[in-house]
């Protein structure tokens, strides 16, 4: 019997994690099931069981791809790294990325992100199962974390005064973006959201931006 390499167990463990990110683009993820999975990927039950103990540990390694996938935070340190604008031309460029993001995954990581939000709130004991297979922060709490000392920052050598606190600041960036994720998921992906309303990430964003840019004590002229 040939010998089975890591590259080759890591290769059929790569293709049925696709199989479950496939399924999880056409249906919810908290109605994925198993078998859904061994459809997608052609392979028999034991097949899949050899590779991984469950869904959920399938569930977790997705997690995983899909936050190596979505790339905004590597995008977002590169540009303030090159930042050498106004603090409020850096602001709007922070969230011009983030709506590039946004635009281009919408309809697939994006909706995966919300899917996973619902199993939360209506499963939350398996979502924290799934989560504990997956180590490190994903790409909102990354950007929090390093982003918003650096906001602060320039700011302050600008001259401006916060109108909150740092603590009172991460949490508005992260529920405003939150917001606009489950606005736009909505919107484009099950057709609901506000009625009569077009949804567009760039414009919410934008929006976003002068809202910040105020609380930091900037100035807004559009």
């Amino acid at each position: 019997m040939p010998k089975v390499t890591p590259e080759y167990i890591e290769q059929k463990k790569q293709m049925i994690v696709d199989a479950a990110y496939n399924v999880c683009l056409k249906k919810p993820v908290d109605t994925v099931t198993i078998s859904d999975v061994i459809a997608e990927t052609g392979m028999s039950m034991g097949a899949i069981y050899r590779y991984y103990n469950g869904l959920d540990e399938i569930l977790a390694d997705m997690v995983k791809k899909v936050r190596m996938d979505y790339g905004a935070y590597e995008r977002i340190k590169s540009l303030m790294n090159e930042a050498d604008g106004s603090f409020e031309e850096n602001v709007y460029r922070i969230y011009d990325v983030m709506a590039d993001v946004m635009e281009e995954h919408l309809m697939d990581i994006q909706k995966i992100n919300f899917d996973f939000g619902v199993m939360a709130i209506n499963n939350p004991e398996r979502m924290k199962r799934i989560m504990s297979e997956v180590k490190g922060q994903g790409n909102l709490e990354r950007i929090g974390a390093d982003l918003l000392p650096k906001m602060v920052e320039g700011a302050r050598k600008q001259g401006y005064q916060m109108k909150c606190s740092p603590e009172e600041m991460l949490l508005y960036l992260s529920s405003s973006t939150t917001g606009i994720e489950k606005l736009c998921i909505l919107s484009s992906c099950y057709g609901t959201g506000i009625p009569g309303t077009e949804v567009k990430p760039r414009q919410l964003f934008r929006t976003l931006a002068k809202s910040v840019i105020l609380l930091f004590g900037g100035n807004v002229d559009e």
